[in-house]
């Protein structure tokens, strides 16, 4: 399973507020294919953010993935449930994240990633640091990687190659 922040992560970090409070958030397609290329190889993705934003939950929607918690300031407690939940180990977890609020799960994640503007503690803290920012298809990134060292890279890539 991969759990991913949002702030940071799939988004550059950056909340837009128009007038009326109505938040926007800017999230990269290229993240958005690779999510849907580990739903084809069969791995689970869930999302586990320190903030609330509705945005975040149409493109949950959009994405397909299933699994979403907000506003979570201590996210060990939630991980511990996804894993719970899930019939799932530390080791076969994949979480990405760009702040302090996510070293905690990154120490117990089997893999730990980072994009490359994140905090500097967290990237020290990461096993990959991608090249991309957060919210630039540093996602992706990771995505491709763990595709590729699992061996499901040529599987995933059949459906293009038509």
């Amino acid at each position: 399973m991969v759990i991913l922040d949002v702030d940071g992560v799939l988004t550059n970090g950056a909340i837009i507020m128009d007038d009326l409070g109505q938040e926007s958030k800017l999230f990269h397609a290229r993240d958005g294919l690779g999510i849907y290329m580990l739903h084809s190889a069969g791995v689970r993705v869930a999302l586990l953010s320190g903030r609330r934003a509705e945005v975040v939950e149409h493109r949950a929607r959009q994405l397909k993935i299933e699994e979403v918690y907000q506003e979570v300031y201590d996210k060990v407690p939630v991980y511990e449930k996804i894993l719970e939940k899930n019939g799932l180990g530390d080791e076969e977890i994949c979480y990405m994240g760009d702040d302090l609020i996510d070293l905690p799960v990154m120490r117990r994640a089997g893999y730990s990633a980072a994009p490359s503007d994140a905090h500097p503690l967290v990237r020290e803290a990461a096993r990959m640091v991608t090249r991309a920012r957060g919210g630039q298809g540093a996602v992706r990134e990771v995505i491709e990687a763990l595709l590729k060292a699992s061996g499901a890279w040529k599987t995933v890539m059949e459906q293009f190659d038509r």
